[in-house]
């Protein structure tokens, strides 16, 4: 497989754990130390892994059983060696959202390092 799929792959999976609420899948592919920042309405967030998985968790009903839209695009994908850069547009809790997603690829694994997002709508 192609490191442009195994990112796409990580990509579909982080989606999926957000749209089901799944706070395992949210720590697979996200770095141990990774950080997840950006502006809600309200404001702006600022979170480790293990407060951005909470949040995930706590959206219950998931977006799935709520039957929520579901609807991701990867805008852009660019690889520089052992590092890239995705840029995604989602449909999650009733926004839109652009997140800039940095991967690093440690012993063989790519892995979300830090995701930045701005809701669009």
């Amino acid at each position: 497989m192609s490191e442009k799929n195994l990112i796409e792959d990580c990509v579909d999976l982080y989606y999926a754990g957000c749209c089901e609420s799944d706070p395992s899948k949210i720590k697979q592919v996200f770095d141990e130390n990774a950080m997840i920042s950006g502006y809600l309405p309200d404001g702006l967030h600022e979170m480790n892994l293990d407060e951005f998985a909470g949040f995930v968790e706590a959206q219950q009903p998931s977006p799935k059983e709520k039957g929520d839209e579901e609807s991701i695009e990867i805008i852009s994908s660019d690889i520089y060696g052992s590092t890239a850069i995705v840029m995604v547009r989602e449909k999650y809790l009733g926004m839109t959202f652009v997140d800039t997603l940095s991967f690093l690829k440690k012993d063989d694994t790519w892995k979300i390092y830090t995701k930045l997002f701005h809701v669009e709508s």
